[in-house]
């Protein structure tokens, strides 16, 4: 099956956003269309919206979708961000179902880091590479050698007695009216705790502080560059289209 087309759909804290994806060259063919996450973010509320995007761009073919949580096998193991209700979901019937159509479910960052590393920054790179989308949470992937260490929670880290998503993560720069350099002074902190532990070769920034590096990048002090995602928001919904396009071809 030559699939080069596959409608790709990112699930956020705040957004569910979606394009038809070009698979071949990690481009969007569309406009991205969002909808506000619901609220509460029930399976059933998010499968409507995903329906709601299939339906918008009259879709009727494979389609990729990334989650905030630990996906093992098309099921939610965790679900930080969203509503405890996911947990043990097989989130590939449950949309599928919803839409009519094939989809497959990976974990969000993991998502936004294949694409990355096929079409980003990250490709061509060497060595240990962490991709961490800052958003509504702390998404966190590594790559050794171009392999993928899938489902990483290491946004969930305990910074000052708390998880460090509260801490760090961008959604508690605006809930806390941080200015960028204090933010930044808190993410340094937890950059400088990931290097502790990992010992990154190069450290890429994704989600939507990426599109504000310059606001914070100078404040950093890690040992490992680190640079912003190339693909900034639309990393989630290519690397989305991308898994849904590698299980396509596994069972044609």
């Amino acid at each position: 099956m030559k699939l080069k087309k596959i409608l790709g759909i990112d699930i956020g804290g705040s957004g569910v956003k979606g394009a038809i994806v070009d698979t071949k060259k990690g481009k969007l063919l569309t406009k991205r269309y969002r909808i506000p996450t619901p609220q509460p973010a029930t399976p059933e509320a998010v499968a409507n919206v995903i329906k709601e995007i299939a339906k918008h761009f009259d879709w009727n073919g494979p389609i990729g979708v990334g989650f905030p949580g630990v996906i093992q096998q098309g099921i939610a193991r965790t679900a930080a961000n969203v509503d405890d209700s996911w947990i043990d979901k097989d989130l590939n019937k449950l949309f599928s179902r919803a839409t009519g159509c094939t989809v497959h479910v990976v974990n969000d960052a993991d998502a936004a880091g294949m694409a990355e590393l096929k079409f980003g920054v990250g490709k061509g790179k060497k060595g240990t590479l962490m991709l961490i989308t800052v958003g509504t949470g702390l998404g966190t992937v590594i790559f050794t050698d171009g392999k993928l260490v899938p489902n990483l929670e290491f946004g969930h880290l305990m910074l000052h007695g708390a998880d460090a998503e509260l801490y760090a993560s961008d959604a508690s720069r605006t809930n806390n009216n941080l200015e960028w350099d204090t933010w930044a002074g808190r993410f340094n902190e937890y950059l400088l705790r990931i290097e502790e532990l990992i010992w990154p070769d190069l450290i890429i920034i994704g989600g939507g502080a990426s599109k504000r590096w310059d606001k914070f990048f100078p404040h950093l002090s890690t040992k490992a560059p680190v640079v912003a995602a190339e693909l900034m928001n639309e990393a989630g919904i290519v690397g989305a289209a991308m898994v849904s396009k590698y299980y396509n071809k596994l069972n044609a």
